[in-house]
């Protein structure tokens, strides 16, 4: 019905009521004082209905098809199409001043992956495109929602310079996980579930890991969404709440290692685990964003999930050289893949990170986007 609907011929210029009002009194030789005198109605408001200045209502309608043998109908339906269009108007020419505002969107990259139907080039039909596509009524209420609330503790310029593509990666990750199917959300079974999710660290194969990752996190309240990232935006992984029974993660699969996604992975669950859900939480690499106590916290207990630290220096203390034989066996022995005990030396400056010991981490291979 809907689609139906939008199919429908819109003409480009609609006409006020008044005028077919007026061509029906010229054919039955009525004037508009003699219609005023049989509808009863004053003649300044049945001449401001003809010149479009007034509404031509629901009652005067009626009264109109008693004068006239119109239906009540067909003047209803006039008057809505003219508001409408008149509407559509307005909005057209506020529509056209915000000409800049679509500059931050990648629009191209949006229709190249079908995320939009190719909206051409015009301007007002662009901004309707993204208006569409954010759920918003205007680019106020888009500036609103994101920059001021959704983005807003986001301070470092380098960020502010990607508030376009980063709410559009956003927003497609909301819209797709809404069709994720989830248990409602479970503390105890998402804590539960941690030990399998570190299991899943040691398969290569993303075909075969991640409907299982999807699987268990759904299972415990939360959508897992794999929406790969925008052009020159380095987003690694967002959690956010979409209802209060409901938790998205979002990767980027800009990590193509094993141990780059995994720690974006178990990061996000520890927002969605510790920290609040009105809050909106994106990593983003390079240093385009600040730290905030939120984010050292998740890095901290991520890392801890991963490999407990205890374990880790001991392991680290007992090692007279760090090997790849050494590391497989430690990986083996806390349960973990080797690409992430490798990521964590890295991290901790014990080895390169241009080390050959790299060659123990996975690397993904992802399809293209549709």
């Amino acid at each position: 019905m809907i689609e139906n609907r939008r199919n429908e011929y819109h003409p480009d210029v609609v006409s006020a009521p008044g005028e077919t009002l007026l061509d029906v009194l010229e054919e039955r030789g009525l004037s508009q004082a003699e219609l005023a005198e049989r509808t009863g109605r004053p003649l300044k408001t049945i001449n401001e209905i003809v010149k479009g200045k007034t509404a031509l209502t629901p009652d005067t309608a009626i009264q109109l098809e008693r004068v006239l043998n119109v239906p009540a109908a067909f003047w209803n339906q006039r008057e809505s199409n003219y508001r409408a269009y008149i509407a559509c108007q307005k909005e057209q020419q506020k529509l056209n001043s915000h000409g800049k505002w679509i500059k931050q969107f990648p629009i191209s990259e949006m229709v190249k992956r079908k995320w939009i139907t190719d909206p051409g080039k015009q301007i007002t039909a662009q901004i309707i495109a993204l208006l569409n596509f954010f759920g918003v009524a205007s680019p106020e209420q888009w500036e609103e929602g994101w920059t001021k609330k959704r983005l807003a503790f986001r301070t470092s310029r380098a960020f502010k310079a990607k508030a376009g593509p980063t709410s559009v990666w956003i927003r497609r990750g909301e819209i797709e996980a809404e069709k994720v199917v989830c248990s409602p959300f479970d503390r105890s079974k998402l804590q539960d579930a941690l030990p399998k999710l570190r299991e899943l660290t040691r398969m290569s194969d993303p075909a075969k890991f991640v409907p299982k990752l999807i699987t268990i996190c759904a299972e415990a309240g939360v959508a897992v969404v794999l929406i790969p990232a925008l052009p020159g935006v380095r987003i690694s992984g967002a959690s956010k709440w979409l209802s209060p029974t409901k938790a998205t993660i979002q990767l980027s699969l800009r990590g193509k290692s094993d141990d780059l996604l995994w720690f974006t992975v178990f990061h996000e669950i520890n927002h969605i685990l510790h920290h609040s859900k009105k809050e909106l939480f994106v990593n983003i690499n390079n240093q385009l964003t600040e730290d905030t106590p939120e984010e050292e916290e998740a890095d901290k207990l991520t890392a801890e999930m991963l490999i407990p630290r205890a374990k880790l220096n001991e392991w680290i203390e007992q090692q007279t050289v760090l090997s790849k034989a050494n590391i497989e066996s430690f990986s083996e022995a806390v349960g973990i893949s080797a690409g992430i005990v490798v990521g964590r030396l890295q991290f901790l400056k014990k080895i390169p990170f241009n080390s050959p010991l790299n060659s123990l981490k996975v690397r993904y291979t992802w399809s293209e986007p549709e």
